[in-house]
């Protein structure tokens, strides 16, 4: 493939190789069609490069790689400490390219630098800690009867096809790629649209690892033509997914054709119920951190903030006063900020809708719902981070979605009234609560139906502790121990030890 890299420099002063094809069978090749979709950098809007987008021949042509990698020797030889020590390996090359992995994230994703430097971080962690789990997936030995011997193994599923949001780029595929790699399955992973650099880059770390071709493909491409590809395709044994619940459902119903393995990771609307007995210089803070960080840009985002009426008044003072104080607004690169450009135009543009909508439905804006005046050279995907309060559960700003710095503030009276209002929404990824009542704490948490329950916190996950959520907000578990359930299946073997005698 000609022109397969392009020097890019960015405002950092960093200046890098980034690969452009599609990445398949450990070489970079061309699109089969020519088609292309462009990286745009959301702080300037202008374009960083191109990439290759795949069409379904060149999706099967992953597919096929990943396959037969499966069910060659030079993976299935390997055991799980061979596969721990390569894991190990890319976790420190991760480690040692940091710097460069943060700055592609912080151009292409627009998130501060500072914090793709943390993103890194966490991504050569979990390939560290899946690497140390690669050689304990352990089976039972179970008493039947004098006349059997029984016993389970614990196997790869085969080819996982896994598909990435924007968000979190190369952190999302760590969490993906990790257990899968761990457990001995291969896997073609596809790159959000908005997104595609971090991971291309990564891909020659693989290879600089040792991993055999094949193991690891990476495609870019559209949604509705390489996703919808990988999706369906029926060498597919495994399909992972983390994105918006709609497009979850979607999936769900085109993975059925063939039955596939599933896990997904989909929306939230995350409740953060704040009672007058908590401390509340750290609910401030959990609470701006819980809507605010990554540019209000998480899945577990706590969004709806529940205030009891005794401190409603004073806390959203509190709240504003905090995010006018931390929440600087400016270029990915700059040391200050702390706030950076939403990841595109639609999503720019999506939350300045919310912000008409909120005055439509009777809430009352306490401060952001507009693009930020003092953006960087007058261009850029800034937003102003949104107060709202007054909001009732019937108003689309507490049952949506918005994805962005944009917190609602609703009042209670009782706890009872606090899980009922909390619990009230389709999904159910995450939760939270700020009480010095340790009893209430977990009385509390107990009944919020969510996947995962902070306490005087939030948003403060971690790789070694299950994440994943209930109702609408997906199916199955990510990182911990419970990961690598998604990407491993039992056999039983029934071995008789009873023979007939021969006559």
């Amino acid at each position: 493939m000609s022109s397969a890299t392009q020097t890019i420099t960015a405002p950092n002063g960093v200046s890098y190789q980034q690969p452009t094809g599609l990445f398949i069978n450990n070489q970079w090749v061309a699109s089969s069609s020519g088609q292309k979709l462009q990286s745009i950098n959301p702080a300037t809007e202008e374009e960083i490069t191109s990439v290759h987008a795949a069409t379904v021949e060149d999706v099967d042509k992953a597919v096929c790689a990943a396959r037969a990698a499966f069910e060659g020797e030079e993976w299935q030889s390997l055991v799980g400490t061979a596969r721990g020590k390569l894991m190990h390996k890319v976790a420190d090359l991760v480690e040692s390219q940091q710097h460069v992995l943060a700055t592609i994230e912080a151009l292409d994703n627009g998130k501060p630098y500072s914090q793709a430097l943390g993103d890194i971080e966490e991504v050569f962690s979990v390939f560290r800690y899946y690497g140390g789990w690669a050689d304990k997936a352990y089976g039972q030995t179970i008493e039947t009867s004098r006349s059997k011997f029984a016993y389970t193994v614990r196997e790869p599923i085969g080819v996982c096809g896994q598909i990435i949001p924007w968000n979190y780029p190369l952190g999302m595929a760590a969490w993906k790629l990790g257990p899968a790699l761990a457990c001995g399955n291969t896997v073609v992973i596809k790159a959000a649209e908005q997104t595609p650099l971090s991971i291309l880059y990564f891909a020659n770390i693989l290879v600089e690892a040792g991993f055999p071709p094949g193991v690891v493909n990476i495609i870019n491409g559209y949604g509705r033509e390489a996703g919808s590809a990988l999706v369906q395709h029926p060498e597919v044994d495994k399909v992972a997914f983390t994105g918006s619940t709609p497009t979850g459902k979607q999936i769900m119903r085109m993975a059925s054709d063939t039955m596939k393995n599933i896990t997904l990771e989909t929306g939230g609307k995350s409740a953060l119920v704040i009672f007058d007995d908590a401390q509340i210089p750290n609910a401030v803070k959990w609470a701006h951190y819980g809507v605010m960080g990554n540019m209000g840009q998480i899945c577990t985002a706590t969004s709806r903030i529940f205030v009891h009426d005794k401190i409603y008044d004073s806390f959203i003072q509190r709240f504003k006063e905090y995010v006018a104080k931390v929440q600087v607004i400016g270029c990915p690169f700059e040391e200050k900020t702390y706030q950076g450009p939403q990841v595109s135009k639609d999503q720019f543009e999506k939350i300045l809708q919310y912000g008409r909508i909120a005055q439509e439905e009777g809430a009352t804006i306490v401060a952001g719902g507009r693009a930020a005046e003092a953006r960087p050279n007058g261009k850029g995907y800034f937003v102003e981070p949104t107060i709202v309060r007054d909001v009732q559960p019937h108003m689309r700003i507490y049952k949506e979605e918005i994805f962005g710095p944009f917190a609602v503030f609703v009042r209670f009276s009782t706890e009872a009234e606090a899980i009922r209002l909390s619990n009230v929404t389709e999904y159910g990824l995450a939760a939270a609560v700020c009480t010095s009542d340790v009893t209430r704490a977990h009385r509390v948490a107990s009944k919020l139906k969510a996947g995962m329950v902070w306490i005087n916190s939030s948003n403060n996950s971690d790789f070694r502790v299950p994440f994943g959520g209930v109702k609408q907000s997906g199916i199955g578990r990510e990182l911990g121990q419970a990961g690598l359930d998604a990407y491993s299946q039992l056999k039983s073997v029934h071995l008789n030890l009873q023979l007939v005698e021969q006559i």
